[in-house]
């Protein structure tokens, strides 16, 4: 397969942008839920923090996810521009010059980190450098175009943000930071592979190696299968370690029941319109999973300070 390689031909007649352009950048539906992760790695955290200085770190994390989405988009504007899904974004419809939003994602990048390090302590500002770095550069400039389990490892940048979060409070990490962060790592194969099946003439185009275009729907479905159950059964360490209680326990069996169920039935399908019924069935169950699992931590957590368990 001949894969689209990086390019500098998209930029040129680009109209001077808006401020909407600029904060398309910043992925804010990714933002969101990097925030709410680190949020709940903030709030589980031992000791607490000052609620001003927590609000600067959950800023922080949220410009720096803003940063890393603006040097993604940056980078993937060639590819952007054959795919559906993204060839509104600001670059490839000529609204912006890349040379901004590589500017953009610098700045807000540095800023954050160096923020962040004064503001807490430099575990957590080296971690968010990390995240950034991470995301920018292995995964989309490396892992992206060359392998098709670039989900599986570039998914580690989504995982961190409940560990920095969690860092910031404590200066270190933990057992429990580290399960969070494994809850979201392996959620993400499964997440965007049920995209990646309904996708495939997109991604296909595009040249990018995902795992339905290289292996084939048949692996892709064990795939998901397979890692939807580690997934489930990473949900249960946080109770098995003693770090939640009952209530976050029954979420966990809950949501997890659903989500192999969802998995199973894209499993079991043959025909293509039913598996990418079924796989965007399976997307859109992730997106509520992963958040209600995160509301359930910490829900457990203030019930547990109320006395209430």
């Amino acid at each position: 397969m001949a894969y689209v390689h990086h390019s500098n031909e998209i930029s040129t007649g680009a109209h001077e942008a808006r401020v909407e352009d600029y904060l398309a950048l910043l992925k804010p539906r990714v933002m969101s839920l990097v925030v709410f992760t680190a949020l709940v790695g903030l709030l589980l955290a031992p000791g607490g923090i000052n609620p001003f200085i927590g609000a600067v770190a959950i800023l922080c994390i949220a410009i720096g996810a803003g940063g890393s989405g603006a040097l993604n988009m940056w980078y993937d504007a060639d590819i952007d521009a054959v795919m559906s899904r993204t060839a509104n974004r600001p670059i490839p419809a000529g609204r912006m010059e890349r040379d901004h939003a590589l500017a953009f994602g610098l700045v807000l990048s540095v800023f954050s980190v160096a923020l962040l390090g004064l503001a807490t302590n430099w575990l957590a500002a080296g971690l968010l450098a990390f995240t950034i770095f991470f995301y920018a550069v292995i995964y989309t400039m490396w892992l992206k175009r060359s392998t098709p389990q670039n989900i599986v490892i570039g998914g580690a940048a989504g995982a961190f943000p409940p560990m920095v979060g969690w860092a910031a409070v404590t200066g270190t990490i933990s057992i429990e930071s580290v399960v969070l962060f494994l809850i979201i790592f392996l959620w993400t194969p499964p997440h965007f592979w049920a995209l990646a099946l309904y996708k495939q003439s997109d991604y296909g185009a595009a040249g990018i190696p995902m795992l339905p275009n290289v292996a084939g729907e048949k692996a892709t479905k064990v795939q998901i299968l397979v890692y939807s159950v580690l997934l489930v059964a990473s949900t249960l360490v946080p109770s098995w370690i003693g770090f939640m209680s009952p209530i976050y326990t029954a979420a966990a069996v809950a949501t997890g029941a659903g989500f192999l169920w969802f998995a199973w039935a894209l499993f079991r399908t043959t025909e293509t319109v039913a598996m990418k019924k079924a796989g965007r069935v399976l997307f859109t169950y992730s997106l509520s999973y992963l958040a209600v699992i995160f509301l359930a931590l910490i829900t457990d957590h203030v019930a547990n300070m109320l006395g209430w368990l």
